[in-house]
């Protein structure tokens, strides 16, 4: 393969292909051009087929100018998609409409239903079709599907766009190369929305990246989208924090994911590392990916059969999973280490009711106190029966 392909981040001035840029063979990125955008402008996408259509039409004047150089007319445009309504994002809709006359019913603009309303209103009196998206929907963008996903965070209206065949995710400001952007308070960005939305992008099969900023990433996508998933979760634990420390931390705030993050950043350095294995084994319990949570606890097990915590964990984990049976051996094992134990103790309960066995159940005086509590908090939660 040609050293060129192996590029990781490309930036390029002047329209070129994304095939050209990144020397990867795709159908969609020999029809999708590209321009590096700047200070004030955002990059600009443009898919080319039967019509154009633009992901994100920047801030800069000159970028159309350029484009109509390479022979398309103003007239091929006929969608253009929002990532979110940042004015560097948007403010080349108003240079289509000045310069080129852009606009009424043949323009379709595609954006969240939580986007600027002032540009909405804009567009509808500009007499262009306004297409407000939710997240999910699949859009036809000059003969090439791609999907939406709704990621807030850095605005409340963010959307990143996938396209599957090529494994290619169109960011926004969601994910940059070397850089993240700020929550927009004022947009209604927010750190947990953000979080919550790179989760979701690290769910996705990422190879290559399409920023709103910065040049284009090729092949190693998934490890820009950590990145940005690394840096937000340092906003919250602190820039030197240790990764077992942080994990502690983010694990105490309810941030499981976040924890198990920092968890397997620790073990690549260090995998056999004691700690992190038993945190990383309970935070999988705790997200009910109870086989994997099971995997870890039989490896401690195997080095140390009478290991109290990874006897409960994995007491727990069976237990999750519906083995309520087979649960109660690993309690009882706990409980002989550690007869006391009240986390043991109700979970012995809890297995002992699921199985039927409610008398004995309730025998466990800790389990009964537990029981009789969450029975107060549902009751509690909920209307009193007229009579």
């Amino acid at each position: 393969m040609d050293d060129a392909g192996l590029t990781d981040v490309v930036e390029e001035t002047g329209w070129d292909s994304l095939a050209d840029l990144l020397h990867l063979p795709y159908p969609f990125f020999a029809k999708t051009l590209f321009l590096l955008g700047y200070d004030f402008s955002s990059n600009i996408y443009v898919i080319t087929g039967d019509y154009v259509t633009i992901i994100d039409p920047g801030n800069d004047y000159t970028a159309f100018m350029d484009l109509f150089a390479l022979g398309f007319k103003p007239t091929d445009i006929k969608k253009i998609v929002l990532t979110h309504g940042h004015v560097d994002h948007v403010m080349g809709i108003f240079e289509l409409f000045r310069r080129y006359n852009c606009e009424g019913r043949n323009l379709e603009i595609i954006l969240h239903e939580a986007g600027p309303q002032e540009f909405k209103e804009l567009a509808r009196q500009k007499g262009c079709k306004l297409t407000e998206i939710k997240g999910s929907e699949t859009l036809d963008l000059s003969g090439f599907d791609l999907e939406v996903l709704h990621t807030p965070g850095h605005t409340l209206d963010g959307i990143c766009l996938y396209h599957a065949a090529s494994r290619t995710m169109f960011t926004g400001d969601t994910v940059m190369p070397h850089a993240m952007a700020e929550m927009d308070p004022s947009a209604g960005g927010r750190l947990d929305h953000y979080l919550y939305s790179i989760r979701m992008l690290l769910k996705k099969d990422i190879e290559n990246v399409m920023p709103g900023h910065g040049g284009i990433v090729g092949r190693i996508g998934k490890q820009v989208v950590e990145d940005t998933y690394e840096g937000l979760i340092k906003k919250v634990v602190g820039l030197e924090t240790p990764w077992m420390g942080g994990a502690v931390t983010l694990a105490q705030q309810g941030l499981l994911n976040e924890a198990l993050f920092y968890t397997n950043k620790d073990l690549v350095a260090n995998p056999d590392h004691q700690q992190a294995l038993e945190m990383k084994a309970f935070l999988l319990v705790d997200l009910a990916r109870n086989d994997e949570a099971i995997v870890i606890f039989d490896k401690i097990l195997q080095q140390e059969p009478r290991h109290f915590h990874a006897l409960l964990g994995k007491g727990r984990a069976l237990l999750g999973m519906g083995g309520f049976q087979a649960s109660l051996g690993y309690f009882d094992q706990a409980l002989e280490i550690n007869p006391q134990d009240p986390e043991a103790l109700i979970n012995k309960g809890m297995a002992l009711y699921l199985s039927g066995r409610h008398d004995e159940a309730l025998d466990i005086e800790v389990f009964q106190k537990e029981f009789g509590r969450r029975i107060k908090q549902e009751f509690a939660g909920k209307p009193m029966a007229s009579a």
